[in-house]
C-alpha cells in the first residue's frame, strides 16, 4: 500500500500541551477545594470545545457561573505551562524521514492557526511541514472527519495513501472516520487503553520506523 503523506495532530502529539491544559484545570479546581476528575477530562480531550465542558462542570459544582476573570486567569496559566513543553520524542525524526522519502507532511489540528503555528516555530519544526490544516478552516472539528478530509484534498492524496498520528480517542476517531490508518501515541494524561480504535498504539514515536512502514515490513501499521 503506497504511503504518500503523514498527518500529525498538534496538541498532545507534537507538543504535550494537553498535559499543560490538564494541570491548569486541576489547579483551578483545587483553588475551590475541588478535584478535577478524569471523566471530565475524557469529555474534553482532543476537542476544541473542551473549555466549555470544564466550565459547565465547574459552574455546576460551585452552584454559580465562573467569572470571566477566573477563566482568563486559567488560560494565562495554560499558556505559561505550554511554553515549557518541549517537542515530543521522535517527532522531528519522523518528519525528517518523511521529507527524505518525499512524503507530504501536514499538521491536522482542531486548534487555531494562531495557536499552532507559533508553537511549531518555537519548537523548530515549522519548516518541516508543508501545510497546516487547522480548526479555522472547517465548521466541524474532531471527532468529525472534516479536517482530515480537507487535508487529503489539499494534499491531493487518498485516505489509504496517508497515515495519521494522534494522541487522543477524539483524534483517532476523526482519522479513522476519514478512512486513514492511525498510529496513536498517548500523551501524559491519556490512558493508552482508550486508544483501541487506532491501528497501532505506542508509547513514543521513537519506536516508530517509517522505513519499515514504507517497505511493508511486519510489525508496523496493519493495512
Amino acid at each position: 500500500m503506497t504511503l504518500r503523506a503523514v498527518l500529525l495532530d498538534f496538541d498532545g502529539l507534537i507538543c504535550d500541551t494537553e498535559q499543560a491544559a490538564f494541570q491548569s484545570w486541576a489547579e483551578l479546581y483545587a483553588s475551590y477545594g475541588l478535584r478535577f476528575t478524569a471523566p471530565v477530562w475524557a469529555r474534553m480531550a482532543g476537542r476544541r470545545d473542551g473549555e466549555r465542558v470544564a466550565l459547565a462542570d465547574l459552574s455546576e459544582r460551585l452552584g454559580a457561573p465562573v467569572a470571566d476573570a477566573v477563566r482568563q486567569g486559567r488560560l494565562r496559566r495554560k499558556h505559561e505551562l505550554c511554553q515549557r513543553q518541549a517537542l515530543r520524542p521522535g517527532v522531528a525524526r519522523l518528519l525528517r524521514d518523511a521529507a527524505r522519502h518525499g512524503l507530504e507532511r501536514a499538521v491536522v489540528s482542531s486548534s487555531s492557526r494562531s495557536w499552532v503555528e507559533p508553537h511549531l516555530v518555537r519548537l523548530g519544526v515549522r519548516d518541516l511541514f508543508g501545510d497546516l490544516v487547522v480548526g479555522d478552516l472547517v465548521e466541524r472539528h474532531k471527532p468529525a472527519p472534516d479536517l482530515y478530509h480537507l487535508a487529503l484534498r489539499r494534499l491531493d492524496v487518498a485516505g489509504h495513501e496517508a497515515l495519521a498520528f494522534e494522541d487522543s480517542p477524539t483524534g483517532v476517531r476523526a482519522a479513522r472516520a476519514a478512512g486513514l490508518r492511525c498510529v496513536a501515541v498517548p500523551n501524559a494524561v491519556c490512558d493508552a487503553a482508550d486508544l483501541g480504535e487506532a491501528d497501532l498504539v505506542m508509547d513514543t514515536l521513537d519506536h516508530f520506523h517509517l522505513e519499515s512502514e514504507l517497505l511493508g515490513l511486519e510489525g508496523t501499521v496493519r493495512p
